[in-house]
């Protein structure tokens, strides 16, 4: 996968990334919550929060900004994508998380084509993240929302990564 990498000095003895670490959906993960971070979404998170809702959905990233949210759903395989149609919160998009919501994943495995109304695409090409399909512009993310997201879902969400955020802080 392209994004597995080592860093290598003539000096130094050979060092290896964090994403060297993980897994290729968990390094895609990291890279969708940073994507986010630096796309003006400055609360963000990856699936490592594992943070409970009540709808069963964990999303892979999702950010916040002001006015809105973003969810971002990695995919590394095609069946995983077909798979995903069949969660209760697609089948019913209102209950589902996300103003905006975007497929990530390398090129070959989903098409601007192939995705659910109101959802974008983005594609993973070495070390950059290429908006295929659906990225507004900035003035767009409060006036075009495509999904009426679960703001309870979102609240919940945030509630228990910040608990989970809160309880590694004294413990450290």
């Amino acid at each position: 996968m392209a994004m597995l990498r080592r860093k290598v000095d003539a000096v130094a003895p050979l060092q290896v990334s964090i994403i060297d670490t993980v897994k290729p959906h968990d390094a895609l993960c990291i890279r969708a919550e940073r994507f986010l971070r630096s796309n003006g979404f400055s609360v963000a998170f990856s699936d490592s929060f594992q943070a409970a809702v009540a709808t069963g959905e964990k999303p892979d990233a999702i950010g916040f900004r002001n006015g809105a949210s973003c969810l971002i759903e990695v995919k590394c395989s095609r069946s995983d994508f077909l798979a995903d149609r069949k969660k209760h919160f697609r089948v019913s998009p209102h209950v589902g998380m996300g103003d905006w919501r975007f497929f990530m994943c390398e090129p070959g495995i989903i098409n601007a084509v192939d995705l659910p109304d109101g959802w974008g695409l983005l594609h993973v090409v070495g070390r950059k993240v290429v908006k295929v399909h659906g990225w507004p512009p900035n003035s767009y993310w409060l006036s075009h929302k495509p999904f009426t997201a679960n703001k309870q879902a979102e609240c919940d969400f945030l509630y228990s990564a910040l608990r989970r955020v809160r309880q590694e802080a004294a413990n450290a």
